[in-house]
């Protein structure tokens, strides 16, 4: 299993590139996303992971399929609409641009798997649309609020060569309780 790289890593700190949707189904990519969801897979706290944090400068993040558990996110409206047989499957965005952003936005808590373990509040908009392929080379737009808006906003970020403690305020670290 490829390792999850930390924030001094060059790799974090650049825009990654574009998938070619004709590249989408390759074994090479196909490898890609698995190796992505084993590490996602591999720290209980992650939620969704970015291709740069595993050292591969390309427009993929992975967001696990535990964040649509609706005990996991009780409230969201959105979560209610997924069809049961996508609760757990981890979900593949390729070459995602958001396309909306609401104004209202507010101060959320953060954290991130390149950034251990620090965390810190960054300003976020409540909901965002995002376009992206899917890991069939299918075209798909989404729209969430909460969490999963939280989350396109800051895997977006990862692909741009931006980590959330270049914006956040009150950064602390908070060491896991064994």
């Amino acid at each position: 299993m490829r390792k999850i790289l930390q924030q001094k890593e060059k790799v974090l700190h650049q825009n990654a590139q574009e998938v070619r949707v004709a590249d989408i189904k390759t074994k090479k990519i196909k490898t890609i996303l698995k190796e992505m969801s084993l590490a996602l897979g591999s720290q209980d706290d992650g939620v969704a992971i970015a291709a740069p944090q595993i050292g591969y400068l390309l427009r993929i993040f992975v967001v696990s399929g535990k964040i649509l558990d609706k005990d996991f996110v009780k409230g969201e409206e959105e979560f209610k609409k997924i069809p049961k047989k996508e609760i757990s499957k981890d979900l593949v965005f390729i070459n995602p641009k958001i396309s909306k952003l609401s104004r209202e936005k507010e101060w959320v808590p953060e954290g991130c798997l390149s950034v251990r373990w620090l965390y810190g509040k960054t300003f976020r908009s409540k909901k965002a649309t995002i376009t992206a392929y899917d890991e069939n080379g299918k075209k798909f737009q989404r729209g969430a609020s909460g969490l999963l808006a939280q989350i396109f906003q800051h895997e977006t970020e990862h692909l741009n060569g931006i980590l959330f403690i270049d914006h956040a305020k009150d950064i602390k670290e908070e060491l896991p309780t064994k």
